[in-house]
């Protein structure tokens, strides 16, 4: 997910991609302990994605409060 896409979301939905994401990174996690994962390249995507969300969330937080 590119930044002008995260950008186009609401608050609520972003909040809700975090929250499915950081799900997403516990299960990749797990298979990387387990010796089931396959891509593990798929483990910081899912991490930048989430620093992404998180950014643009903080973003609008301090656009608010100005």
């Amino acid at each position: 997910m590119k930044a002008k896409e995260i950008k186009e979301l609401t608050t609520a939905e972003i909040e809700q991609n975090v929250k499915s994401m950081k799900e997403e990174l516990f299960n990749l996690r797990f298979q990387l302990a387990t010796g089931q994962l396959e891509n593990t390249a798929r483990i910081k995507e899912v991490k930048r994605t989430i620093a992404r969300l998180k950014t643009v969330a903080r973003e609008r937080e301090l656009s608010v409060n100005n």
